[in-house]
């Protein structure tokens, strides 16, 4: 069992709050009120608990960043002593709304969130991951046709492998993790994102994933 903080609670943290406590870890979710979660929809999910992003940022093990992107590196670089020596999983995609609400330009063009974290918090490990794809997807990749894939991007091995064994909980098979290297690959990952928009107004939001056939 692993301690693991998730950063925000919205859709994409709740949802993996919830498989990562049904594989059995136990989950601090970061809220603005933990005193008033009686509402929320894990609230009486047994291995997870509440508590500020603070506090959960520095009494978990793994923290996962799923907050708004284009407001991450501010809400995580305010919370570089607490990250210090922890691995961070940030999932976020870090865009400026288009006119629909949807994804629009990037607000690291020719960079990445995941760089710009890893340069604010120097004592954290950073991996990038599950951020090409709709949330649904990060916590129940079996239910595609098509096998998607989760890349991972990161500066460190040991952390890569870490957040590795952690998908698996969330069941991806090892076929479906695309190591791509260095955490500056993350640059490339966080541009599929564009794409994203396109395929929605065509589509409607259906499931689906940016994968690697061979």
């Amino acid at each position: 069992m692993t301690s693991i903080g998730i950063l925000g609670a919205g859709r994409v943290g709740t949802a993996l709050a919830r498989r990562l406590a049904a594989a059995g870890h136990h989950v601090t979710l970061g809220v603005r009120n933990p005193q008033d979660t009686a509402a929320h929809p894990v609230g009486s999910v047994p291995r997870i608990t509440f508590a500020d992003q603070r506090t959960t940022a520095r009494t978990t093990d793994i923290v996962i960043n799923a907050t708004p992107g284009d407001s991450s590196l501010e809400r995580l670089a305010d919370l570089r002593a607490e990250l210090s020596g922890k691995i961070l999983v940030d999932v976020s995609n870090a865009t400026r709304d288009a006119e629909d609400g949807l994804p629009g330009d990037l607000c690291h063009p020719g960079g990445s969130l995941a760089e710009k974290l890893q340069a604010a918090l120097p004592d954290t490990r950073v991996v990038k991951t599950l951020n090409t794809m709709l949330f649904m997807v990060m916590t129940a990749p079996e239910t595609l046709a098509v096998p998607p894939t989760a890349y991972l991007s990161g500066d460190d091995e040991s952390a890569k492998n870490t957040i590795a064994g952690l998908l698996a909980d969330l069941g991806w098979q090892p076929a479906w993790i695309e190591d791509l290297g260095g955490i500056t690959t993350a640059r490339a990952t966080e541009a599929l994102i564009l794409l994203v928009p396109h395929v929605l107004r065509r589509n409607g939001f259906r499931p689906f994933a940016v994968s690697l056939a061979r």
